[in-house]
Parts: C-alpha cells; sequence; structure tokens
C-alpha cells in the first residue's frame, strides 16, 4: 500500500506505508520516554499518602505550603492535584473525583498514557496518531473548560460552601 503525496509540481507520487509513518525506533523512543515520565509519576502517587484537608499531599516531596492559599486565600488552579492522583493511585478513585474532579481525570489520564506507551514500545502501534489526528481545538477548549471548573469547585470546597 501507499500513501499518496505531493512534490513540488503538484504530481501524486506514491510513498510506501512504512516510509510515511516515519522509523519504528523513533516512535518507541517517544513511546519509552513517555512510558518512564508517567511511570515515575504514578510510581510516585503510590508511595504518597493522600492528605486529609485534600491539598498539601505535595509536601511529603519537600515541596513548600501553597503560597496562593496564604497570600490569597483560596486554592490555586492546581490545589489537590497531587492528592487526587495519590487517592487515584491507591484504587480510591470516588476520593480522587470528590477532592479535584480534573486531578481525577488527569490522574486517569496519565494511567492511559502510560499503558498506551508501553504498548507501542512493544509493538510498535500507531497510537500516537490517533491522538494526533483527532485532537482539535474543540478539545483544548473542552479541556481549558475542565480545568477552570474543576477549580472553582476547589474553590467552593475550601471556602465549605458545598
Amino acid at each position: 500500500g501507499c500513501v499518496v503525496g505531493s512534490v513540488m509540481d503538484q504530481e501524486r507520487v506514491c510513498i510506501p506505508v512504512a516510509a510515511a509513518r516515519g522509523p519504528q525506533w523513533q516512535k518507541r523512543l517517544m513511546a519509552a520516554g513517555l512510558a518512564v515520565a508517567t511511570g515515575v509519576v504514578l510510581a510516585i502517587a503510590v508511595v504518597l499518602t493522600p492528605d486529609a484537608s485534600g491539598a498539601g499531599t505535595h509536601k511529603q516531596l519537600g515541596l513548600p505550603a501553597c503560597n496562593w492559599i496564604s497570600t490569597v486565600g483560596m486554592p490555586c488552579p492546581t490545589c489537590g492535584y497531587t492528592t487526587s492522583f495519590t487517592h487515584a493511585a491507591h484504587g480510591d478513585f470516588v476520593g480522587a473525583f470528590v477532592n479535584q474532579p480534573f486531578g481525577a481525570v488527569l490522574a486517569i489520564g496519565t494511567a492511559v498514557v502510560f499503558l498506551g506507551s508501553i504498548i507501542v514500545l512493544l509493538t510498535g502501534a500507531p497510537l500516537g496518531g490517533l491522538v494526533a489526528r483527532y485532537w482539535t481545538a474543540k478539545w483544548t477548549w473542552a479541556v481549558i473548560g475542565m480545568v477552570l471548573l474543576a477549580w472553582v469547585y476547589k474553590i467552593l470546597l475550601f471556602k465549605e460552601l458545598i
């Protein structure tokens, strides 16, 4: 099979499918990098203990308390993400979602990327192309909207309004 390509004079040429996909080693190297990055994040979440306050789990990593809370009096946009990741890594998906909805979605997405990158690494499957093919501006705006809604939720939770 071939993929139709074009050259400067608008002639159609046939490019073999294998050549159109690029070298397998590059795809597998990228997958290995993603597997390591996402695997490290998930492994760290497994060894942490979720903070009972819903924010502060990151302090177990030696990081300082959130300046937003002390300065502005409300949580930052990513407040509770580490705690949600930790809940999810311990199998408590409800706790993860209740604590920080987008943090829970991000934790599950990280696990999916980890598994997908392992599949690509082992088989060379073209999974990354699927994401690139179907990701649109609409998806980007949807994610931004989810982050903002989850932040508002966390502010309301912090202020004990819900």
